[in-house]
């Protein structure tokens, strides 16, 4: 507790805190989203998580966004929560089919980077999935969270 001009003054407990998002609709094969969401996530998360954790939040962001926007001929959004301690990235698309990790092969050829960024999901988030959307509704959600790593 400090004090300030004889008055009691809580410090703000980060739980208590409301999330705070960020929002984006992503154009129709408009690969232009994928810096400009990396630079909106990076001010977002300027004083979130342990070091590093951003970093890894901007890295798997481009990922599920790039995946949207090059294997779907459609548009997305993006929704970005954080809180005090966690941060959740969903990024919907409008086509039903479900992305595939794929292990990576050094004679894969030509479409060699086809599905690894999904292994890179898989790998640095601390969970990570697909949702299909409700009824009467054509898509998906593939979202990741991640700890911050603070306490």
């Amino acid at each position: 507790m400090t004090y300030e001009k004889g008055v009691a003054a809580a410090r703000a407990d980060p739980e208590d805190e409301p999330p705070r998002q960020l929002k984006r609709k992503l154009g129709k094969a408009d690969l232009r989203a994928v810096p400009e969401t990396r630079r909106a996530l990076r001010e977002l998360l300027l004083h979130w998580g342990r070091p590093g954790r951003s970093e890894v939040a901007e890295l798997l962001t481009s990922e599920l966004v790039t995946n949207a926007l090059v294997h779907t001929d459609c548009e997305a959004e993006l929704t970005a929560t954080v809180g005090a301690r966690s941060l959740r990235v969903e990024v919907r698309d409008f086509v039903s089919r479900r992305p595939k990790p794929r292990v990576p092969h050094a004679d894969d050829g030509t479409h060699g980077t086809s599905g690894r960024g999904l292994v890179l999901v898989q790998s640095l988030a601390d969970a990570w999935g697909v949702a299909a959307l409700g009824p009467g509704a054509t898509g998906k959600v593939v979202w990741f969270e991640l700890d911050g790593g603070v306490a």
